[in-house]
């Protein structure tokens, strides 16, 4: 896999990816969720964040992203990866260069995923990030980024 910035050739691969990924899931695109999906270059490129592609073969198979939240604080977001290509490893090197990003210029990073993503979930608390509550479904987990 080749991990590379998002760039706006990539918009719609991008979009039916994640949008793909929620289906698969039994989650629908939310306009109040998922707005971030329609201009990635606002939403993360231009405010302080980074959002990445993996391609293999050149079709883009996963996404990881880092969002500012302030000066110290991002949440790391958008870690999709397509059915055929899980349990590769690749969902795991997306999120290392998605941290990699965040602990080059914040303090703390944030997550959130829904408590029935068991492999996320392991995922996030094996690479550094402890629960800090559950609530309706969605489990919110943090990270320092500077030991």
């Amino acid at each position: 896999m080749i991990i590379k910035l998002f760039s706006t050739s990539m918009a719609y691969e991008v979009k039916d990816l994640v949008l793909c990924v929620l289906k698969e899931h039994r989650f629908e695109y939310d306009p109040t969720k998922d707005f971030d999906l329609d201009d990635i270059n606002i939403q993360y490129l231009q405010s302080g964040g980074v959002f990445y592609v993996g391609l293999v073969d050149g079709k883009i198979i996963g996404t990881s992203a880092v969002k500012r939240i302030d000066d110290n604080k991002c949440e790391i977001k958008r870690i999709y990866i397509r059915k055929e290509f899980r349990n590769m490893g690749f969902g795991r090197e997306l999120l290392l260069k998605a941290l990699g990003f965040a602990e080059r210029n914040y303090s703390i990073a944030v997550l959130k995923t829904d408590a029935k993503l068991t492999d996320a979930i392991q995922l996030y608390l094996k690479n550094g990030f402890s629960v800090v509550k559950e609530e309706e479904g969605i489990v919110y987990f943090k990270r320092s980024l500077h030991m």
